[in-house]
């Protein structure tokens, strides 16, 4: 039953309006600002869905950027299900996150995807992946997968994403306030070039 809710959810209770703000030179702004995790860093939102190709070949690029980020940055992921389809890669993703798994699924569940052109797009395979990857038990990740807790960060990134007029990935964030995407800024060097230009605004503000 939770799984046809959630997908009538996503089907008929969101609906995506446009940007109610001006283009800039390289991204968005987005009017009124989302909101934010933890007001006092600088928060940079990526919204992601590992099915995604462009998604899979922006991960080295904002990994990279990650691991040089100023402490006062505050680097987060949300992976909304835009589209039914995307719903079980969803629920995975915050099921790692639930289990406290999510640095060991992250990485090899796109690679399994992408690298190994495998098939996981319902809960039955992708929990026997997970099992296999982190040694628990498959029913217990299928368990999470349709948890309340999974439930509420699906309603919650669903939430941003409309806030923020979201309709593709990958799409980055910042504070609450900018949007930018490689189609937005011209390619995934200058997301991250525009990134870094809104957080020194951000800090300074």
């Amino acid at each position: 039953m939770r799984r046809l809710f959630i997908t009538a959810l996503l089907l008929f209770g969101f609906g995506f309006g446009s940007i109610a703000s001006a283009q800039h030179n390289g991204y968005q702004t987005i009017s009124p600002p989302v909101e934010t995790q933890d007001p006092s860093k600088v928060e940079v939102l990526e919204f992601f869905w590992f099915g995604c190709p462009h998604c899979f070949a922006f991960e080295p690029t904002i990994n990279a950027w990650a691991e040089t980020k100023p402490d006062h940055v505050n680097f987060v992921r949300e992976a909304p299900p835009l589209n039914p389809r995307w719903l079980p890669h969803s629920q995975a993703y915050y099921a790692s996150k639930v289990l406290k798994v999510e640095k060991e699924f992250f990485e090899p569940f796109f690679n399994e995807i992408h690298l190994r052109k495998k098939q996981l797009n319902d809960q039955k395979s992708i929990s026997r992946f997970a099992s296999k990857l982190l040694g628990i038990e498959a029913e217990l990740f299928e368990k999470t997968m349709n948890s309340f807790e999974v439930d509420m960060h699906i309603r919650r990134s669903m939430k941003l994403a409309q806030g923020a007029g979201i309709r593709s990935v990958p799409s980055m964030l910042v504070n609450g306030k900018y949007m930018t995407s490689g189609s937005v800024a011209g390619s995934n060097a200058a997301v991250i070039d525009v990134i870094n230009e809104l957080v020194v605004q951000e800090n300074a503000s």
